[in-house]
């Protein structure tokens, strides 16, 4: 399967506890959609984990010649890109922007960054700006809170309802359950 024209592979990094229910079914789901999954233990066995991951990626490059070509053109302007983003990957009906943002939209070409591509910074539970319409919801408006320019790294970030630019954790982080006992020994790493 080819996604925007590039061959597509999954990585599943197998965890000890995984089941082989959990790894069928996630396989399943892979070949529904003509895709390879390749299994990789890399936490387990450090890069000789991630062996198979390499090997089944050269053979999917040797021959292959992608058709890869940008979603938009670089001269579009940054809300003609983000309305693009919103509506060819996210399926939106358009785009909502906050007044912050419409201000820093005029200041964009000032810095220099009119023909930057964009970031969006977004909930990662749905396409939509929404963390409670989870999955891919139609009928939607994405909403722009704020455009910040990222000079130094030659971008845009568009901020698309209520979210942090920091590194995310999940909803119960690994390191709630982590602990350091007087002995020296950890518990609740894996």
């Amino acid at each position: 399967m080819k996604q925007f024209g590039v061959p597509v592979l999954v990585a599943c990094n197998r965890f000890t506890g995984d089941t082989p229910a959990e790894i069928e079914a996630v396989r399943a789901a892979c070949t529904a959609e003509g895709v390879e999954l390749v299994l990789c233990e890399v936490w387990e066995k450090g890069g000789e984990g991630g062996v198979a991951v390499a090997e089944a990626l050269l053979k999917l490059l040797d021959g292959t010649k992608a058709a890869f070509k940008p979603l938009y053109d670089a001269k579009l302007s940054i809300k003609e890109k983000i309305d693009t983003i919103a509506r060819k990957i996210y399926g939106a009906d358009g785009v909502r922007y906050a007044p912050g943002a419409e201000r820093a939209l005029e200041l964009i070409p000032a810095l220099g960054l009119a023909d930057a591509p964009v970031c969006m910074a977004k909930t990662q539970y749905s396409f939509s700006d929404d963390a409670t319409k989870l999955g891919a919801p139609t009928g939607f408006t994405l909403n722009v809170r704020d455009v910040i320019p990222s000079a130094g790294a030659g971008f845009v970030v568009a901020l698309a309802g209520d979210i942090m630019t920091m590194p995310g954790l999940g909803k119960s982080p690994a390191a709630e359950r982590i602990r350091l006992h007087p002995d020296g020994t950890i518990e609740g790493l894996f």
